[in-house]
């Protein structure tokens, strides 16, 4: 039987029911902390069958119980799923070894966003998965959001590890009589080894449906690395042959889940909040960032480090760009913003979906292995603008919504925003007052780009100078160095 359990920041109120939670949780948007959800896992019983898989298949059940107890949690790195952070690495003694095995084997050559998700396996982000998922990893992910371990356990999976082939390299591995395939990048360096293969169907329409819940063009990961992929997917599990390295003065950023959790213990930190962004970082998510680490120091903690965590794989054309971003972010620990002696600013190598409700979960998932019991989400995480109609593709809350009730992410405590605007009176970012609401100026992405682009400042408070000032230059070297064009989609 499943008991749910509410952690309550004062002064909230928790109903007891689930719709009324849902209720009274409906306006948070843009900063601060609504409520904590604990769950304990479902039981359940095995199929009949199993298949040949990373893990053993048995079925899932997930009934939410209606019953709902604050309490007080204490506890401080959260244990990684399946119970330790996978590194699929090779010893650097066997690396040499490794290469020339590489070289008699038949080769496919990755894309980009293959090397970032082979950096993703290769750290553990996505533990305890051991390569690219076979055939029944990539079915449960797809329609339950969640793998079954071999102990009956539960972890969230929802978007798809997979490497693509076409019907050529079917052909030649088939014929080839080999159960390993090297992986090799675009200068033909072997990266890595993918052993005991399974090659099977690539259904790109159902793949495209389930994971955004649409077909229609214009998604942009969709149309970057599905569409015209093979049709076929191979899995197996990974020997990565040397650490991802991408050579971009950013590499130093690039904390690997036992890294970080390595860091974590050095700081002393007994409990790690979470906050992934692709954006810029204004004064709104600091006051947010700021309130949470007070409010967790209210419950009893002694020492919360805010793990600050840009995604750093592809992202659709519009966003700012990863190495200006982290420009960004070091301004706004240079301008005292975030306090550097609790923050920890890395990289998470993921590429960007922008699948609203179903990415979240991955994002929330993966930030478990880097230690995180706290996830900070807000008003539509990972969505985007409908790509044909004018309107969002997803509902706002439904994000928050969903990371309370998903399968595999029991253990970890989510942390809702409440809506953050300009507050006139103070000048400054504040959480918003309904009873004032004139008060209050509320500045999208949009305006906030559109003021960067014709070098305009923002109400004084809005972001800190240095943070703006990197802004500015920015859009200023898109219109000297691209005569205002928009870049193509960039992995980072």
């Amino acid at each position: 039987m499943r008991v749910s359990r509410f952690i309550l920041f004062p002064p909230l109120y928790i109903p007891s029911s689930p719709s009324h939670f849902q209720a009274a949780t409906q306006n948070s948007s843009m900063a601060a902390i609504a409520s904590l959800q604990i769950k304990t896992p479902t039981q359940s019983t095995p199929l009949p069958k199993t298949f040949k898989t990373h893990f053993r298949l048995q079925s899932i059940s997930y009934k939410p119980n209606p019953t709902r107890k604050p309490t007080r949690i204490s506890c401080g790195l959260i244990e990684p799923d399946g119970g330790k952070v996978v590194n699929l690495v090779v010893p650097e003694f066997e690396r040499d070894l490794k290469k020339r095995e590489a070289m008699d084997l038949p080769k496919i050559k990755v894309s980009r966003i293959d090397l970032e998700w082979i950096h993703v396996l290769s750290e553990g982000w996505a533990s305890p998965l051991t390569g690219f998922m076979r055939e029944s990893e990539f079915l449960q992910t797809l329609h339950f959001n969640s793998l079954r371990l071999g102990d009956g356990s539960v972890v969230n999976m929802s978007v798809p590890i997979v490497l693509d082939i076409d019907d050529a390299q079917k052909e030649r591995i088939s014929g080839s009589g080999s159960t390993s395939v090297a992986l090799i990048d675009g200068s033909d360096n072997p990266v890595a080894i993918l052993n005991n293969i399974e090659i099977y169907k690539h259904n790109k329409e159902e793949r495209i449906a389930r994971t955004w819940g649409t077909t229609a063009p214009g998604l942009p990961y969709a149309e970057e690395a599905i569409t015209g992929a093979g049709d076929w997917l191979i899995g197996g599990d990974l020997e990565v042959i040397q650490p991802i390295k991408y050579h971009d003065g950013l590499d130093h950023y690039r904390l690997s889940p036992s890294e970080l959790r390595d860091e974590f213990e050095k700081r002393n930190a007994d409990a790690v909040f979470a906050f992934q962004l692709r954006n810029p970082v204004h004064n709104g998510h600091a006051l947010l960032m700021t309130d949470t680490r007070r409010r967790l120091l209210e419950m009893g903690y002694k020492n919360p480090v805010l793990l600050l965590h840009p995604l750093g794989g592809f992202t659709k054309a519009d966003d700012v760009p990863l190495s200006w971003r982290m420009k960004q972010h070091q301004k706004v620990l240079e301008d005292g913003v975030l306090d550097p002696e609790n923050t920890v600013v890395s990289i998470f190598p993921s590429p960007m979906h922008y699948a609203g409700p179903t990415e979240v979960q991955w994002h929330a998932k993966a930030r478990i292995n880097a230690g995180a019991n706290f996830y900070i989400v807000g008003r539509d995480p990972a969505g985007m603008g409908h790509p044909v109609e004018k309107r969002d593709l997803y509902n706002a809350d439904h994000g928050k919504k969903v990371l309370s009730m998903a399968p595999g992410l029991e253990r970890l405590n989510i942390l809702p925003f409440k809506v953050a605007a300009y507050d006139k009176t103070q000048q400054k970012m504040e959480f918003f007052d309904p009873s004032r609401a004139q008060d209050f100026l509320f500045i999208s992405g949009t305006k906030m780009r559109t003021l960067a682009k014709n070098r305009e400042n923002p109400p004084d408070g809005f972001m800190c100078p240095g943070g703006w000032e990197v802004l500015v230059e920015y859009y200023d070297s898109l219109a000297a160095n691209e005569a205002g064009r928009v870049p193509e989609p960039i992995p980072a």
